[in-house]
């Protein structure tokens, strides 16, 4: 199993970069990616209807790349979680997490036992420590990385307690879920959601783990950046639909139109 340097580089106190990935389900994505940089590519299973089949997929082709491939599963279910990694995923991101209880269920479906209560399955053949299965068992249990969201009020209320779980190493804010949860959908400028944000970096940083946001843009990402949060991603449609959008004013632009 290889190393997930994602992980450790937010262990150590550094950033890390990387995409999320709602739309480009394709073969040649992770590719691109690594290409360009990203450091993780987490594919969306939340909102994006993708089957586990989906997934086996890109897991299989992102590890022709050095990105460290993560999945954001719908909810906390174990078979969801479990499967997600049996597919080769190095890490989940589970959405709506509100509870230490929660936070401690979410890392033992990652975790194989006596550390958890993950089930041994078919695991892909550069997972092997040279066939060794307790020396397997026991570095996936090192690697594996556990983001937590934090999208709701009850979540950040519960911030302190869910960052200090053992196994968490990220907790992550869906911007957009939360501002509904605190009543302010879409308004990030809104004291209640700033005030938030500051909790949720604060207890990160208290627990010796990582903040983590999707950012818009490059100077939204900067922000962000020095608001605390180390793990930042950006998501493919926004990329593209900037992309395009520039490429085609700068085209109008120059043919006067």
């Amino acid at each position: 199993m290889r190393d997930n340097r994602v992980k450790r580089a937010l262990a150590a106190g550094r950033p890390s970069f990387g995409t999320m990935v709602f739309e480009f389900s394709t073969t040649g994505y992770s590719r691109v990616a690594a290409q360009a940089g990203a450091e993780f590519v987490c594919f969306d299973m939340e909102h994006t209807g993708w089957s586990m089949e989906t997934i086996r997929m890109l897991m299989a082709t992102t590890r022709a790349t050095d990105l460290v491939p993560l999945v954001r599963v719908p909810a906390d279910d174990y078979d969801l979680i479990a499967r997600a990694l049996d597919c080769g995923a190095l890490g989940v991101m589970v959405p709506m997490v509100e509870s230490e209880e929660q936070a401690r269920h979410v890392v033992s479906c990652t975790r194989y036992p006596p550390a958890g209560r993950r089930g041994f399955g078919l695991l892909y053949g550069d997972e092997y420590e040279n066939g060794d299965l307790v020396a397997t068992m026991a570095k996936a249990n090192r690697e594996i990385m556990v983001i937590a969201q934090i999208e709701t009020r009850t979540g950040v209320e519960n911030v302190e307690r869910i960052a200090a779980v053992n196994g968490v190493d990220c907790v992550w804010i869906g911007h957009f879920d939360l501002t509904s949860s605190l009543g302010i959908p879409g308004r990030f400028t809104e004291p209640a959601f700033t005030e938030a944000v500051d909790r949720v970096v604060a207890a990160a940083n208290a627990a010796d783990k990582a903040a983590g946001i999707m950012a818009g843009s490059v100077e939204d990402a900067r922000r962000q950046l020095a608001t605390g949060f180390r793990a930042i991603a950006y998501s493919d449609l926004g990329l593209y639909e900037g992309a395009l959008r520039l490429a085609l004013k700068t085209l109008r632009e120059g043919a006067g139109r």
